[in-house]
């Protein structure tokens, strides 16, 4: 799939955050949605039908793993992919955030590099 037709939504509550990720994900030539919430973040999912979701896991109201499990509950979110981003790198959130539903799990801080790679590799896997 060509990259401008894939479509990616971005999600965290730190606007600096958002502001690299956006830079690092359109200059690889997806589209990009933000959110800085989980409802935004659902609200997103019916806007834009995004085919990967890259997830904060702390952030106001609902967490990130939260937001997945709504993601995974809809079946028309079927083939989405979800990336976890996030400070919380114990065993157990890890664990967590796989059972709710992501194909990867990255802590920050990350590897610039590593992120566009595993973005890339879901984006090929259509």
């Amino acid at each position: 799939m060509n990259r401008a037709n894939i479509k990616i939504l971005l999600v965290d509550d730190e606007p600096s955050i958002l502001t690299a990720l956006n830079f690092l994900v359109q200059q690889q030539g997806y589209q990009v949605f933000t959110a800085q919430n989980g409802a935004q973040a659902l609200a997103a999912m019916h806007t834009h039908r995004p085919h990967i979701v890259v997830l904060d896991v702390m952030m106001p109201g609902m967490d990130g793993f939260e937001v997945a499990r709504q993601i995974r509950q809809q079946e028309a979110f079927d083939d989405v992919r979800i990336i976890f981003l996030t400070a919380k790198g114990a065993q157990q959130d890890r664990f967590t955030g796989y059972d709710s539903g992501a194909e990867v799990y990255l802590v920050k801080p990350f590897d610039n590099e590593h992120f566009v790679n595993m973005v890339n590799e879901l984006a090929e896997w259509g």
